[in-house]
């Protein structure tokens, strides 16, 4: 029995033969696999030695501060938390909603807890 659902009900019909690559039946063996079946190959494959490590770093630390000096104003995300830093207040309420907003099932829960997060906090202090 195959591993593999067939929702159109083709298992039986006759398609074109063609061989298939050692990549194709490597994706094939792979697909909905289980993930404790595959976490432990992967995480082997990801690792970093130290060289690969400090190459990486070097190249994100580059990477930021060229991003950083090109920049002549902050917009988006880093605008938002340099304005509402985590050491206030609002800042906190501001990551405790987007981060519970997750999980919210519906709209009206939605809503009520945006009143209940932004309810405290002195919001006029950052207009």
């Amino acid at each position: 029995m195959s591993r593999h659902p067939d929702p159109a009900g083709l298992a039986g019909a006759a398609l074109p033969s063609t061989p298939r690559s050692a990549t194709r039946v490597a994706i094939e063996d792979a697909w909905r696999r289980p993930e404790t079946e595959c976490v432990a190959s992967l995480l082997s494959e990801a690792a970093l030695d130290s060289a690969q490590r400090t190459q990486v770093a070097s190249l994100a630390s580059e990477l930021v501060a060229a991003l950083r000096s090109s920049r002549t104003r902050s917009s988006g995300v880093d605008a938002l938390m340099k304005e509402f830093s985590l050491s206030s207040q609002e800042g906190v309420a501001l990551m405790c909603l987007a981060e519970a907003l997750l999980r919210v099932p519906d709209r009206a829960t939605a809503d009520r807890l945006i009143r209940d997060k932004l309810a405290k906090g002195d919001w006029r202090a950052h207009l």
